[in-house]
Parts: C-alpha cells; sequence; structure tokens
C-alpha cells in the first residue's frame, strides 16, 4: 500500500494538515485528493478541532495537478466529490471549520487555487504564486477566476491568467493575495499561533461569522446589507448569551492593551 501523501497533525484544538509528495512539489495526484479530501471532512466532523492549518512539505507548497495522470488527477480534484455529496466549490470539500493556508513555497495553478479555497493565507519569503492554465491549455474550475479577483483586483489577476507569471510573497502582501509574510522556518508555527487564537474562540459565533462572509461575497450593493442584517437579527434571536457579552467584555478589553 502506498504510504500517505496527506500527513496529520493534532495538537489542542488545532490540526495542521501537511501535503507530502516533496518529490513531485507535491502536485496532486488522485491519491493526494482523496487523502486530502478525508482529511479535511473527518477534521471538519471533529468537534475538538477547531482550525485547520494546510501546508506543505518543502519545497513547495503545492504545483497544481499532476501531469503524469493529469486526467484522472482533475476528476478527483474538483467537480462531484468521491462521497457523492453535493458538488464542491473550489479544491477543498465544503466545511464549516476555519482553514489558514500556510504557503511555504510554490503555488502554482491548481496549488494557487487550493491556496485560494482556505479562508485566508500567510507565507513564508519563499512562497511564490502563479496562475499557468492558459499556458497549459486548461480551463480553471477550483475557483482562479472567483476567488483571485476578489483577492487582488480584475486586472492584476488578469495579468497572473495571462501572463502565467509568477509572483513573489512580498507582492502578493502588498496586492492583498497573503495576509503576512513570516521567515521560512517560523512559517508552520506563526501559522499555527493564529490558528490557536481562532480555536480560542466561540465556535459557534466562528462558524456563523464565517459563513456570513461567505453568503455576503455572492452579494453587493443592498443585497449585502441586508443580508447581513438579516443574519444579524437570528443570531441574536437564537443564540446572543448577554452573560458571556460580560464575560468577554473584560477579556477583549485585555487584549487590545496587549496587543497595543
Amino acid at each position: 500500500m502506498a504510504a500517505n501523501v496527506v500527513l496529520v497533525e493534532r495538537r489542542d484544538a488545532v490540526a495542521t494538515v501537511t501535503l507530502n509528495r516533496p518529490e513531485k512539489r507535491n502536485a496532486l495526484s488522485t491519491q493526494m485528493n482523496l487523502e486530502l479530501y478525508a482529511a479535511i471532512r473527518e477534521l471538519d466532523a471533529d468537534g475538538s478541532i477547531r482550525a485547520i492549518v494546510l501546508t506543505g512539505a518543502d519545497p513547495a507548497f503545492c504545483a497544481g495537478i499532476d501531469l503524469t495522470s493529469f486526467e484522472e488527477a482533475l476528476s478527483t480534484s474538483v467537480g462531484t466529490p468521491p462521497d457523492g455529496s453535493a458538488p464542491q466549490l473550489g479544491m477543498l470539500p465544503a466545511h464549516d471549520t476555519p482553514v489558514i493556508g500556510a504557503i511555504n513555497g510554490p503555488a502554482a495553478t491548481g496549488g494557487l487555487e487550493l491556496a485560494l479555497s482556505c479562508d485566508f493565507l500567510i507565507a513564508s519569503e519563499r512562497a511564490r504564486f502563479a496562475d499557468t492554465h492558459t499556458r497549459v491549455g486548461v480551463m480553471p474550475a477550483g475557483g482562479i477566476t472567483v476567488r483571485l479577483p476578489r483577492l487582488i483586483g480584475i486586472d492584476r489577476a488578469r495579468r497572473m491568467s495571462l501572463t502565467g507569471d509568477y509572483v513573489d510573497a512580498k507582492t502578493a502582501l502588498a496586492w492583498g493575495l497573503i495576509t503576512e509574510v513570516t521567515p521560512h522556518h517560523e512559517l508552520v508555527g506563526r501559522a499555527q499561533e493564529v490558528a490557536a487564537t481562532i480555536a480560542g474562540i466561540d465556535p459557534l459565533a466562528t462558524r456563523a461569522i464565517r459563513h456570513l462572509y461567505e453568503e455576503v461575497e455572492a452579494l453587493s450593493g443592498d443585497d449585502a446589507w441586508l443580508a447581513e442584517i438579516h443574519r444579524h437579527d437570528e443570531w441574536m434571536k437564537s443564540s446572543f448569551d448577554s452573560t458571556r457579552l460580560e464575560q468577554g467584555r473584560t477579556a477583549i478589553i485585555e487584549r487590545g492593551s496587549a496587543q497595543g
């Protein structure tokens, strides 16, 4: 039996998922797609896990679909999930648990789409990002034309897709593709630290706000405002806890003072 190509480490309420085909620059094979799907679904169903870090074994984050078995690997990375559930949008199965991408090296094409399927990205100074769909003559199906323009703007997204050029970590930060650049040897630890912060917050509120972002992202103008108001009214009627608000107020003030 082939060795696992997706590794999972649990530490308290944070799980770290590592793509582990370093000799292939973590290219997405059929086996990796199936293992990644299963890992995310299992962790998402585990109530003790409240945040997930997704990274790659050096030297790359993910080089995209494995071209040596392209059609088979592609069929297991986008479209209908292997368990026959509703079609997945992006490169990860539907999930409630926040996923932080820890981008340790190049993330290209399908690898960039995988990164874009995370909630947000932290990158090492070795990270680089490229969309080479045009160079290999493949139409994207993992969200490049949906998510990338929302993060960096339509013209920059077009430039990346039409040139296939790589963008370094410094530029990616300036463009808004990533939220932070950290020294390479500190990357996973830093992502786990941020994940632990998320994990320490009420998971019901975290998931509700995460889904609100997803809902509002697809809307514009008044529709977006009204969707937020609607979710606010629902939450305040069904889930608001005034006692927890008072308890949390002091902690929020103390945290703000410590970070100031």
